[in-house]
């Protein structure tokens, strides 16, 4: 477990005493060592820290990173890993919005309206379908439940259709 730099006269001289790091992954560290880590000069702990908050911008490391800066602020790592939470966070939320993007897209294509048409039908304003194609903003939850709706029928309706 990291544990925090210990220091201690040896001789005379003033040596620093670093444990070594926990092998398990970091995301099985309690929050104490989380800060420890922190509050050390080991870089290779703190990228071990960054990467597990990459993987999961919103779990258990990223809350206890986030809650470790809010009860102290550890010299020079606190405003790296402030940014690495808010960037890493930004990226993913990003990615969120492609993807429902890409979601309102197939849902368009399969009911085969056009963007207006589709827009009128869900209740909205074009520009702020638009919106959601470009994935510039999400549309609510119930708003992609009534998408989903009005895709499924246009799209079974066209499948009833008889083919010339």
């Amino acid at each position: 477990m990291v544990a925090p730099e210990m220091s201690g006269k040896v001789r005379g001289e003033d040596r620093r005493v670093t444990p070594p790091a926990d092998d398990r992954p970091v995301e099985f560290w309690p929050t104490a060592a989380i800060r420890a880590a922190l509050e050390n000069d080991d870089l290779a702990v703190w990228q071990r820290i960054v990467v597990a908050i990459k993987r999961d911008p919103f779990g258990r490391t990223a809350r206890q990173v986030e809650e470790v800066l809010e009860t102290a602020r550890p010299y020079g790592v606190s405003r790296a890993m402030s940014e690495v939470l808010t960037r890493t966070r930004e990226h993913l939320e990003a990615n969120e919005c492609a993807e429902v993007a890409r979601h309102v897209h197939l849902l368009l294509e399969r009911s085969g309206l056009g963007e207006h048409e589709f827009a009128s039908r869900i209740g909205v304003p074009a520009d702020d379908f638009a919106a959601y194609l470009r994935g510039s903003v999400s549309p609510p939850a119930s708003l992609m439940i009534r998408m989903g709706r009005l895709s499924d029928r246009f799209a079974k309706m066209r499948a009833q259709r008889p083919r010339d």
